[in-house]
């Protein structure tokens, strides 16, 4: 029986041994599944930064305008002041090249400005205009100066006229305020994402007055008050499979019901919300759910046993406890809604939208719509907005989770 006894240690020690280097090598490839996944987070968000902060810098030329008395030709004033730098360009090809260093832009900034301060008219006056895009891409680094003239954009004379205005102090780079405070344009210089940041959150504000007051009285009516039965479990088979419906589909929705059948207005937050608010439901209703059912019976029947009616129980001590939980899942749902582009493209929120919406009926655009219209377009600027559209989107959406986790921490109740 002695030895009976060893070996049956010895076997047991083995199987010990063996179950410790399992567990040794499980822990091994979770730490390595983690390390590869923070490696990959990491080297994504070192991309998009690197390739979208130089858009947050915007080059700048000064100009000597001498503003003409009585005339609103200011581009005309735009290129003479171009022309007074550079005097001994006389070709039209040539000066097509030269004006091309401006932004378009300056032309409006100008007029603006003279319409602001009228007494300007008939003086000289010296202003920092936007630089073309090229010409920013050139001063960030981004265009090569000494690479293969067939590979860029700006000619080599322009390269020459570039260093001349460096020379001289006539380039700088500065903050790009345009970039958060205007609208959508056409050149790459000009370009933000007011109207976009704008829209996705009167988007995002209509999606929350829909689907949070309906998603939660949902959950308590499901989890409190519904009679278990056959069409009970229908109704909760059907919300769980919404949750795993494609957004696209919810655009589809959208583009059959509210526009083609209500027939409210195309590209509005209106309609973007309400579509939002159709995927964003279904999180709600069974976060709600979730955070009903962690709520203890006693604090149901401790309610009760004082006299409050059913609803009161719900509405006056099983809610309030179970809010943290169903905010955390309003939060998450919503952050979600706000990375969605499918649908908004269905309803037509690619509109090309200058001006900032008034009101949830103007025309609007959303910023998951603002980086696909971006990545599409053919310059070469366009390419670090694209990144720092994305940045500003990420930095929505990680402050929406923070905003998750917070609550959850500080309302969170442990039974």
């Amino acid at each position: 029986m002695t030895e009976t006894m060893e070996s049956k240690s010895r076997r047991m020690a083995s199987l010990r041994k063996k179950r410790y280097r399992a567990e040794r090598r499980f822990r091994r490839l979770g730490f390595a599944a983690v390390s590869v996944g923070l490696i990959f987070l990491t080297v994504l968000f070192g991309v998009v930064l690197i390739s979208g902060f130089g858009a947050f810098k915007q080059t700048f030329i000064q100009l000597d305008i001498a503003v003409l008395q009585g005339s609103d030709n200011y581009q005309g004033m735009v290129k003479q002041a171009l022309r007074d730098i550079f005097p001994e360009v006389k070709s039209r090809r040539h000066k097509r090249q030269l004006y091309a260093l401006v932004s378009s832009g300056a032309t409006y900034q100008l007029n603006a400005r003279i319409e602001a301060e009228p007494d300007l008219s008939g003086k000289k006056i010296s202003a920092w205009f936007p630089a073309s895009d090229d010409v920013d891409m050139v001063i960030k680094g981004r265009i090569a100066r000494d690479g293969p003239a067939e590979l860029r954009r700006v000619t080599d004379q322009q390269l020459r006229w570039i260093e001349r205005l460096e020379n001289e102090g006539r380039i700088r780079t500065q903050f790009n305020w345009a970039f958060f405070t205007s609208g959508d344009s056409r050149e790459p210089e000009l370009a933000g994402i007011a109207v976009a940041t704008l829209g996705t959150l009167l988007s995002l504000l209509v999606c929350l007055v829909l689907s949070f007051p309906l998603g939660v009285l949902t959950a308590v009516y499901l989890e409190e008050f519904a009679p278990r039965g056959r069409w009970t479990e229908f109704i909760e088979v059907n919300i769980n499979n919404l949750a795993a419906v494609p957004s696209i589909v919810f655009g589809l929705l959208g583009l059959a019901v509210f526009l083609n059948v209500f027939n409210l207005p195309r590209s509005a937050p209106l309609v973007g919300g309400m579509v939002l608010a159709l995927m964003t439901l279904p999180t709600i209703i069974i976060a709600g759910r979730v955070a009903l059912n962690g709520v203890p019976p006693s604090v149901r029947e401790a309610a009760l046993a004082i006299g409050a009616s059913p609803l009161q129980a719900v509405f006056h001590h099983v809610l309030p406890l179970a809010m943290p939980g169903v905010l955390t899942g309003t939060i998450i749902g919503t952050a979600r809604a706000l990375g969605e582009s499918a649908p908004l493209l269905m309803i037509g929120m690619v509109a090309f939208v200058v001006d900032l919406p008034s009101t949830i009926l103007s025309p609007a655009t959303a910023l998951p719509v603002q980086v696909f219209l971006w990545a599409d377009s053919p310059e070469r600027a366009f390419e670090e907005r694209t990144a720092a559209a994305i940045l500003v989107l990420l930095l929505l959406t990680i402050l929406m989770n923070l905003a998750a986790v917070l609550l959850r921490k500080k309302y969170e109740i442990r039974w």
